[in-house]
Parts: C-alpha cells; sequence; structure tokens
C-alpha cells in the first residue's frame, strides 16, 4: 500500500475500561532482524503467554519456533542466508554453587536444527560472539573460557574459527590473563581486548593494528571513574577508529580516533543536553549509518544519504506514528520498521522496494493492536537544589488533568532512564483513572556524567527527594491530588518505593514494589560473586556509603504506609531472598503488606500469566488503598 493512513487508530472512549488482561499480553514479535537475503526475519515470538526464538519466512512458508524454556535468550545475529547464532543463559549447579552459564547455538533457519558451538571443555562464560563473517560462509568467532578456575590459563578466554553449520573449532588467538573480552575488525581480525584485574579494580585496553603484531598496552584505568577510551567502530583504514567520548560539558558525543596516537580527532556528532546512545553501524559493511540518541524518545540520525531517504519515505506513508527503522537485508530491498507511538503499542511493518508497498507484520498488542490509549509527554521541574530533571508523564485520556490521583513511578537501574515509549503498566494506570509520573532523578542515564555523577552518595537521599518533588510540582500545577499519591516501581524501583514507605510514609497512600531490593550489602555481596564484582562494590560504596542507613530492611518499624511486594522466585538479577526477607520483617513489625511470590517468575515479565497475575494484584490493592 502506498500510505498507511490512520495509523495510530480512534480512541476508547475516556469511561470505558479495558479488560486487566489486554494490558498484560507479552509484545507478539520482539527484536526481528531480517536475513540476508530478505526471504526470513528472526525474532522472539510469543505464543500463548510464552516466548520462543522463531525463524519465519516473509511468505509464510515456513517458521521454525525453539523454546527457551528455563533458558534466557540474551541476543540472536543472522551469519548467512541459512544460519543464525543466538546466545543464551541458565543458571546450573556447579560445585554446590548456583552458577549463571552462558553458551552459543547454531541454528539452521530451513530445519530449525541446532549446533552447539562451545567445546565440552566451555567454562562459564560461553557466549560471547566476537565477529562474523561476511562472505557467505558460516563462520563466526566465539570467544569462551576453558575453565572456571581464575589460577588456570583457560579461565581467561580464547577465540576460535567455528563453522556455525557443523561446530568445528579453529583456534585464532589464545586466552591473554586479564582479557575477558576481545573485540574484531570487520576482516576477522582481532585487534582489541580488555584487561582487568580479577576484582575488576584496575582495567587496561590492549590493542594492535593487524594480526602480525602482538598486543600492546594503550590505556589504563583504575577505580570507578576512570574510563578506557575503547572504540566503537574500525574504520577501513587500519589507522582510525570511532570513539564514543565525552564533550567539555560532560556529554557523550561521537569523535575521530588516531590509533596510532591514541588521540580524539574531529567531533562527528552531539546533541545539546544529552548523551548519544551510541553509533548505528551497518551488520553486513561495518560502516557508520548515523547515531542513535534519546532526547524525549529514541531517534536516529542517519548519515547515510540512503538510510535518511528511506527513513523520510517511511515516515511520509505513516500518518499519525512515529517510525524507527529496526532492521534490513544486504541490499536494503526489504526493511522491518516499528510504527507508533508512546500512547499506541504499535507494531512492526515490512517495506518491500519493490512496488514501495508497507505492509504490516506482526502487532504489538493483538487486542489493541494500533489504537491509541493515554496521551504521553515529558515535563520538566526543579528538584529542591535546583536541579532540573525531565519526567515522562501519562495522563487519562478525556481527562481534565487536574486533581487527579496519582502513581509515581521511579524507573529500575538506576543507571537506565525513561522516555516517551509505549509502556504497559503506565497506560494500565492510565486506563484506570490514574496520572502516571516517571522522573528521571539524577543518577539517570542519557543527560551527562555529571548528572550521572550527583547520584554519589544519593541512594534513598537526594535520589528519593528528587521524586517527592515531582510529586509537588504535579500538586503545585494542579494536575495531582496531594491526598491520593501512591508509589510504584520495579527493581531499583521497587527500592524506591520501599524506601519511600520508610522514610515518606506521610506522603504516599501506600507503595508497591515489584523485584525490589530492600538490603543493599545483601546485594553488593550477591553480585561480588561475579567477576569484577569488587569495582561493582566500590561503585555501591560510592552510592550509598552507609548500607543499613537506606536499605529498608533495617527499618521495618519506621513503614507508615501499606506496602504490596510482588516477586518472581526465579529471578536471577534481584534475588528473591530480597523480597521475603522484607516482608518476614514487616510482618513481626505488625506493619500493613502484602506478599505475593510468583512461583515461575523471573524479573523481566517473560510469561503473560506473571504480568496478569501483577496487574490484577496492583489493580486490587491500589482500590483498597488509593482509589481513582
Amino acid at each position: 500500500m502506498a500510505q498507511e493512513k490512520g495509523a495510530a487508530g480512534a480512541a476508547p472512549a475516556a469511561t470505558t475500561r479495558l479488560d486487566t488482561a489486554v494490558f498484560a499480553e507479552l509484545p507478539m514479535l520482539e527484536g526481528p532482524q531480517v536475513s540476508p537475503d530478505g526471504k526470513r526475519f528472526a525474532g522472539q515470538l510469543a505464543v500463548h503467554g510464552k516466548q520462543f526464538f522463531a525463524v519465519m519466512a516473509f511468505d509464510g512458508s515456513s517458521r521454525q519456533l525453539i523454546a527457551t524454556a528455563e533458558t534466557d535468550l540474551h541476543w540472536w545475529r543472522w551469519v548467512n542466508d541459512e544460519w543464525l547464532v543466538i546466545g543464551i543463559g541458565k543458571t546450573t549447579p556447579v560445585q554446590g554453587d548456583e552458577w549463571y552459564i552462558t553458551r552459543a547455538i547454531g541454528v539452521n533457519a530451513n530445519t530449525g536444527k541446532m549446533v552447539m558451538l562451545n567445546t565440552a571443555d566451555t567454562g562459564q562464560n560461553g557466549g560471547r560472539l566476537v565477529w562474523t563473517a561476511r562472505d557467505g560462509t558460516p563462520r563466526i568467532l566465539l570467544a569462551a573460557q576453558t575453565s572456571i578456575y581464575s589460577n588456570m590459563p583457560g579461565f581467561w578466554p580464547r577465540v576460535d574459527q567455528v563453522d556455525v553449520s557443523t561446530g568445528k573449532h579453529r583456534r585464532v588467538l589464545e586466552g591473554r590473563e586479564g582479557v575477558m573480552d576481545w573485540y574484531a575488525d570487520s576482516a576477522g581480525t582481532v585487534r582489541m581486548g580488555i584487561g582487568r584485574s580479577e576484582d575488576g579494580r584496575s582495567r587496561r585496553l590492549l590493542y594492535r593494528p593487524n594480526g602480525s603484531v602482538d598486543f600492546r598496552t594503550v590505556d589504563r584505568a583504575k577505580g570507578i571513574h576512570d574510563n578506557l577510551l575503547v572504540p566503537s567502530l574500525f574504520l577501513p583504514d587500519p589507522g582510525k577508529a570511532l570513539v564514543v567520548q565525552d564533550d567539555a560539558k560532560g556529554f557523550s558525543a561521537l569523535w575521530e580516533f588516531d590509533l596510532t596516537t591514541m588521540q580524539t580527532g574531529k567531533q562527528i556528532f552531539a546533541t545539546p543536553g544529552y548523551d548519544i546512545s551510541g553509533p548505528v553501524v551497518d551488520p553486513l559493511r561495518s560502516t557508520l549509518l548515523g547515531v542513535e540518541v534519546t532526547e524525549n524518545r529514541s531517534t536516529t540520525y542517519w548519515f547515510d544519504p540512503a538510510m535518511a531517504a528511506l527513513q523520510k519515505k517511511l515516515s511520509g506513508m505513516v500518518q499519525g506514528a512515529q517510525v524507527e527503522i529496526t532492521s534490513f537485508n544486504a541490499d536494503r530491498s526489504r526493511v522491518i520498521a516499528r510504527v507508533g507511538d508512546a500512547s499506541a503499542p504499535g507494531a512492526y511493518f515490512v517495506y518491500q522496494s519493490a512496488d514501495e508497498s508497507l505492509q504490516p507484520l506482526s502487532m504489538n498488542n493483538q487486542t489493541l493492536k494500533l489504537r491509541r490509549l493515554h496521551p504521553v509527554k515529558t515535563i520538566r521541574y526543579k528538584a529542591r537544589d535546583g536541579l532540573e530533571i525531565a519526567a515522562v508523564l501519562t495522563v487519562p485520556r478525556g481527562s481534565s488533568a487536574k486533581n487527579l490521583p496519582l502513581i509515581l513511578m521511579p524507573h529500575g537501574g538506576p543507571s537506565a532512564r525513561d522516555e516517551e515509549e509505549w509502556d504497559w503498566w503506565s497506560q494500565f494506570l492510565a486506563d484506570r483513572g490514574y496520572a502516571v509520573i516517571k522522573p528521571n532523578y539524577r543518577g539517570s542515564t542519557g543527560y551527562g556524567t555529571p548528572f550521572l555523577d550527583k547520584a554519589e552518595g544519593q541512594w534513598g537521599l537526594a535520589m528519593q527527594d528528587d521524586l517527592n518533588d515531582a510529586v509537588k510540582a504535579l500538586v503545585d500545577q494542579g494536575i495531582a491530588d496531594p491526598k491520593r499519591v501512591c508509589i510504584v516501581g520495579g527493581s531499583y524501583g521497587g527500592y524506591a518505593a520501599l524506601r519511600a514507605a520508610q522514610r515518606d510514609g506521610k506522603l504516599f497512600r501506600c507503595a508497591v514494589s515489584f523485584a525490589g531490593v530492600s538490603d543493599l550489602a545483601r546485594m553488593v555481596a550477591y553480585d561480588s560473586q561475579f567477576l569484577g564484582g569488587g569495582q561493582g562494590k566500590d561503585w555501591m560504596k560510592a552510592q550509598a556509603p552507609d548500607f543499613k542507613a537506606v536499605s529498608p530492611l533495617y527499618h521495618p518499624e519506621e513503614f507508615s504506609t501499606p506496602v504490596l511486594i510482588v516477586h518472581g522466585r526465579k529471578d536471577r538479577r534481584v534475588p528473591f531472598k530480597q523480597s521475603k526477607l522484607m516482608a518476614d520483617r514487616l510482618q513481626a513489625a505488625g506493619k500493613p503488606f502484602e506478599f505475593i511470590e510468583q512461583p515461575e517468575g523471573d524479573h523481566h515479565f517473560t510469561r503473560q500469566e506473571d504480568r496478569l497475575s501483577f496487574l490484577k494484584a496492583l489493580e486490587a490493592f491500589l482500590a483498597k488503598y488509593n482509589p481513582a
């Protein structure tokens, strides 16, 4: 079709509440990648409320489904027209302990046949893809450990060339003490490695201009504030690269880089007031196509004239929605684009240059399709110390946006940020009559290094003040009713909700924590089990010098508002015990709380059943303590 008019669709009546299950639907398709010949695409597919890895033909002639079950699917990459490689991970008992193991598997797009790409002696980490061939052969470079013992040479990953179709290996590079991460150029020459001490506290950058000379150390870093100057893209000229580095004001930008002198040159791209997210690189040619930046929302600035023209064409074919190019084949004759905006779940569309058609591939939400729900915009407010903070506001469609019940929703991370994008939590709550505010409090990413550094020493302190100040700003504007405010968050946002219930309960009628941290010391101990945990511990000590003082677990008697705690037993990011202990302490202190255990739940709501149970519990809890 030449035009996809009315892509945003008609809005439901403001008084019509959608069924809770609608918001719990898993995205039908995630991360679709087009094969080099443009005949197939691969991605994560939702089937009957569970996620599968899928390879499908555009013409519908074939579909391969691979169940991931207890295994996490981390990434997938086309190697040639017939073969892909996927990275997986799972928790496995090792010598009486639980270890997280990563592996790489080859997948045949025609038959679904799987080939294990790691050897029998592979250690804990075996899923690091370094390079894929560009000549149509099924070759990759794979880095993997061959020992779990740090005093053995095999602990440091070696690099092998692997035939994805057979699993056969050929040694390319022996492991080197301290180096866990290797990087190759577009020709498949390993040219860079990042070395570090076992605790991660000191790091070094190893580099060589070609495969016939040895590596030399070209940069060093020590402590949490020093960063290595790591090239983001090797250019065709063997002595040139591109790097992402801060400018004079502390905002990351893209720069030319001389690999001989290790000095930055001309600035290629920057955007005032924001960090760049990184370069957009052609996966087949390893050439720079553009730069991605998250301002109020994620945007790609295309440098490549053909990609800029394609973006303009696709944007002109869709009215009332945003268009984001996400994947394309070798000659760009078939392109997948995401269409939608923050108020609509959107869909993936397929563009074919042969007939200039744009056709739907998959709806993000099978029930809502392209309908718009509740409006979303970015606002800015001043924290009590004068710091300007951006926040994403969602309000019920058709409301006057005055004196509304409010949900304060801090994001996870905390080294992350919210933007104007479809969010099933916010849209569900707006559908139930609440305004939702998601502040990018100090320590959020994307607003420059000085803004990030303002979080040091402020976990549970000024970072909480920033959240409270968002409520004040909305009350001052007449949007929010100060007597009807609840805080809801997941992961770090769950920690912030628990901390708010303990420290600032008088401001909130209730608090909801999903997979939240209650004890910072216990979380640091858990993270310290992983390689480089020493650096992580240093970072956490800088954020919160006194763990006990800002850990809600140790202050149950101070909780002054009802709390709902939800946590999945199979959460591998924040241990289930963080919530179980908090619930036990609240019970012992005689405080009002509800605790819901999700037996099969993980940290990322990969199961539709867990999404639905959470939303139902959230709705009932809010109806009881902060009704709209």
